[in-house]
């Protein structure tokens, strides 16, 4: 193999439901993933990199291997693989299927159920995709239950009879609610994580290649809570407009060719800009734009 083709990282890129937010969170960050309808490996625009598409339980294990250099998988599958210590755990990623929030596994049972903590659960069945964790969390809490496989509607177990309770993932409860299931308690808290082979963390060039995956996904991240906004504020009312501001360090401003106005410019979290901008209006600003950043390092 030649020098060129080891520099080559190999990506997983996790397939199912963290698919499409992954693509485009690769996308802000400056990688065009193109999926192809007949195979798993999509085409990506940097020739140091292929990447494949992999199911998330999987992608811990391929990297623990060397199949794969580095790659992006849930919390919760890594530790249920047991692949924590076979792999480099660069850094975390908070973000789900549909937020920017981490997602729960929960114990969850029948919302008429007389069961009010696990362990009214003792002796009782439970379902889920999470056997090993679920398991370890009954051992954590003292209770003694029957841990059995579910191979998909895990909510439906309780409904149909099959459980006396679920662990499932969930990013706001509202599908467990829909099924008229009650929540009792929170098993983990998961969110994907970037992970690397060791021998490809070694590797001088591969790493250089992580850091830079790993520095512009993280800013692309931060980005999607993040806006800028500039505007012209009167120099006789400039202390006010800029206490108003909050920023990651201090607003740039700068001057203009009226010395009566100054040009000013932040970035703000995105929650707080409705309420800022009529106030920065009343405080004589003009001219005030908003919008949106693609990274924030």
């Amino acid at each position: 193999m030649s020098e060129e083709s080891q520099a080559i990282l190999k990506l997983g890129v996790p397939k199912g439901s963290l698919e499409d937010a992954t693509i485009n969170l690769f996308e802000r960050a400056g990688w065009k993933i193109r999926k192809h309808t007949r195979n798993y490996f999509p085409d990506i625009n940097d020739p140091e990199i292929t990447a494949s598409l992999c199911r998330v339980q999987e992608i811990g294990g391929y990297i623990a291997a060397g199949i794969l250099d580095v790659g992006i998988t849930g919390l919760d599958w890594l530790t249920e693989g047991g692949h924590e210590d076979k792999v480099v755990h660069v850094a975390d990623l908070v973000y789900s299927k549909t937020s920017n929030r981490p997602c729960r596994w929960v114990l969850a049972v029948a919302g008429d159920s007389p069961y009010q903590c696990p362990q009214d659960l003792a002796g009782k069945r439970i379902a889920t995709e999470l056997e090993g964790l679920t398991r370890n969390y009954f051992k954590r809490v003292g209770v003694d239950v029957n841990v059995f496989y579910s191979w998909g509607a895990t909510e439906a177990k309780v409904v149909e009879g099959l459980a006396d309770g679920i662990v499932e993932v969930t990013e706001t409860g509202t599908t467990i609610r829909a099924h008229g299931l009650r929540i009792i308690d929170e098993v983990m808290c998961s969110y994907p994580v970037i992970i690397a082979n060791k021998e490809a963390w070694a590797d001088p060039c591969k790493r250089a290649k992580i850091d830079q995956l790993t520095l512009l996904l993280q800013g692309a991240l931060r980005a999607e809570s993040l806006v800028a906004i500039k505007m012209n504020a009167p120099a006789s009312n400039l202390d006010a407009i800029l206490e108003m501001l909050p920023s990651l360090n201090s607003p740039t401003v700068s001057p203009l060719r009226d010395e009566a106005w100054l040009s000013v410019e932040t970035v703000v979290n995105i929650d707080v800009v409705r309420d800022l901008i009529p106030r920065l209006r009343d405080a004589g600003a003009e001219g005030i734009i908003e919008y949106a950043l693609n990274k924030v390092i």
